[in-house]
């Protein structure tokens, strides 16, 4: 039975207006998506052939176009949509943290983070630059490296912090493993960075760990 012949109440557009969009599960948010399937399957099928497929909404995200147009009935123009609603969502979060004070924000902090760096296969080192008011400046995905570290050197956060203008800080950097717990050398070189940047009247905020949907935070341990 195609998703039109449904009772109203289940079909998931309708069950959105009517309930709002917290109220569906990840398939019936998929199928809106999706909207129309094909002979035989209708939108929901594909959306939970998907969702079977890659296990959850954060990796069919960071999935490659290979491998989504894998699925039957998705095809190169769904992957750029997809693409094209990451992207929206974390521009839309940037905005946000543009007009806001970082520190009570952490939750939007992190969720932008995530959106940005968890789907990396290699350790990225990202730098937040925030004005006196603790807004977002700029943010620098400042080193690149391998699976399993990146290099970070002192001296070029330092001139990134002063080049931006910038009062205070924010660190970042993702573990491809997945797992959001610091590293002893992830410690020590917060301690280095905050040193240098002290130097310079530059504050050290927080620094943010991003695993596969988590974020660890320094400041939130106390072991900034």
């Amino acid at each position: 039975m195609a998703i039109k012949d449904w009772p109203a109440a289940e079909r998931p557009r309708e069950k959105l207006l009517a309930q709002g969009a917290a109220a569906l599960s990840d398939g019936e948010l998929l199928a809106i998506f999706v909207r129309t399937g094909m002979v035989g399957r209708d939108a929901l099928e594909i959306a939970r052939d998907l969702l079977g497929r890659f296990g959850s909404l954060s990796a069919l995200f960071e999935a490659s176009l290979d491998d989504v147009v894998e699925t039957p009935g998705v095809g190169p123009a769904k992957y750029v949509q997809l693409s094209a609603v990451m992207e929206m969502a974390r521009r839309a979060l940037l905005e946000q943290l543009q007009h806001r004070d970082a520190l009570t924000s952490p939750d939007l902090v992190k969720s932008y983070l995530r959106l940005q760096l968890q789907g990396r296969d290699r350790e990225v080192f990202v730098v937040i630059y925030l004005d006196a008011q603790n807004r977002v400046l700029r943010i620098h995905e400042l080193f690149a490296g391998t699976l399993t570290q990146t290099s970070v050197y002192p001296r070029e956060v330092v001139k990134g912090a002063l080049a931006s203008n910038a009062a205070a800080v924010i660190f970042a950097h993702n573990h491809p493993s997945g797992i959001a717990e610091p590293s002893h050398a992830d410690e020590a070189l917060t301690q280095a960075l905050k040193q240098a940047l002290a130097l310079v009247d530059i504050r050290v905020l927080d620094h943010l760990v991003i695993g596969r949907g988590a974020a660890m935070s320094f400041a939130e341990r106390g072991i900034l």
